[in-house]
């Protein structure tokens, strides 16, 4: 070791690990953030496209959420910073009986675990958003206190706050092991040094299985590739963001909404999934997702799309990420899999883990690290993906 000793090691600068390092901080922790990136939120995080929502289909992110939720409307009233949060809710169409089912029946549950969601018959969900297709409508679910703000100002100012906290990071360091002695995990090295903590966070995001084998776990989390646009800013005509989960030929749903300065930001999930690293834009995304897109609310036929981009989701078989300690290495902790919704689960996660840390643990987390268990069987399924 080279002396610099830390209490707690955060491997992942990303959604998740930048605000752990902010409420460890806070907590008196001495933390240290190690990324390979050259600065904070250069993997999936800078490539999400912002949704903020607690419109989840199990306990344990609707609770993660509604925490998240809280930090992310309060941050400009606490902190200071502008990170562009908007609160114009989540909206579930459904234009088919399977879907309406679908969103029906998990009202009770997500009701019972405090969200704020009704459903919408199709003449009350068109005076909230008038421009939907009424062919075929037959409703929706709608939360208003969902919304969205932006991944890159989100990610700097939990940064910033970090540092100020007195968080550490390292930056363009690549892990290249973990230091493991009888059973404890002491630390990590990486192509740049070594450092020394008894608790070390995996929050690597694609990366996660691969650090997860230098603890001598099979972590089953692999990237999955979806693509993103933005348009030209226009006048907002449309609130909360829509989600659409009718599966088509090449893709399983879509979203879209307006942010707070005007442009509309979309994304796809791909059927099958596109499995690896690769995050080359291509000419099938946005003949596919503009057809679905104007289908669904005409107005957008003539908004002009200004660019497009591809993330990486790290996905998990069931849909619901990896949070919790290690059975094979003791101070190992696990906050991986986040399935392309670790910027909405980040603030949540990152508050569940400094309890874990610190040995506190809330009224809910008994009940969310059930769910979310690394050695859980993976056979449920997210129906709200």
């Amino acid at each position: 070791m080279n002396g610099l000793n830390y209490d707690v090691i955060i491997i992942g600068a990303g959604s998740v690990g930048t605000p752990t390092a902010l409420f460890l901080a806070q907590k008196g922790y001495k933390v240290l953030v190690v990324d390979r990136n050259p600065s904070p939120g250069q993997s999936s995080n800078k490539r999400a496209i912002g949704g903020l929502r607690a419109t989840h289909s199990d306990p344990a992110k609707i609770k993660l959420c509604l925490r998240s939720l809280k930090i992310f409307s309060t941050w400009q009233e606490t902190y200071g910073d502008d990170i562009e949060w908007y609160k114009g809710g989540y909206c579930f169409v459904a234009y088919r009986e399977e879907e309406e089912k679908t969103l029906k029946e998990v009202i009770p549950l997500q009701k019972r675990h405090g969200l704020n969601i009704d459903w919408l018959e199709a003449e009350e969900l068109r005076k909230l958003i008038p421009d939907l297709n009424p062919a075929g409508l037959r409703g929706g679910t709608f939360s208003p206190e969902d919304g969205h703000a932006s991944p890159l100002l989100a990610i700097e100012a939990f940064y910033r706050q970090a540092k100020k906290a007195g968080a550490q990071f390292k930056f363009q360091e690549k892990v290249t092991g973990l230091t493991i002695e009888g059973g404890k995990i002491k630390g990590l090295v990486t192509d740049k040094g070594s450092y020394g903590a008894e608790v070390v966070i995996n929050a690597a995001g694609a990366w996660a299985a691969e650090i997860a084998r230098m603890a001598g776990m099979d972590v089953p989390v692999k990237p999955d590739s979806h693509e993103a646009a933005v348009t030209e800013p226009v006048q907002r005509f449309f609130e909360p963001m829509i989600v659409d989960i009718r599966p088509v030929k090449g893709s399983a749903n879509y979203y879209f909404y307006q942010h707070a300065t005007g442009q509309i930001i979309f994304c796809i999930t791909p059927s099958p999934s596109i499995w690896g690293f690769d995050e080359r834009e291509t000419s099938e995304f946005l003949p596919m997702v503009s057809r679905r897109m104007i289908e669904l609310m005409p107005r957008l036929k003539n908004i002009r799309v200004r660019r497009t981009w591809r993330g990486l989701y790290p996905m998990t078989p069931d849909g619901f990420p990896i949070v919790g300690w290690s059975r094979e290495v003791q101070g190992f902790l696990l906050a991986v899999g986040m399935c392309g919704q670790g910027f909405m689960l980040g603030p949540g996660v990152g508050e569940l883990l400094t309890r874990l840390v610190a040995k506190q643990p809330g009224p809910d987390d008994e009940e969310i690290l059930s769910y979310l268990s690394p050695y859980r069987n993976f056979v449920s399924e997210e129906k709200l993906k």
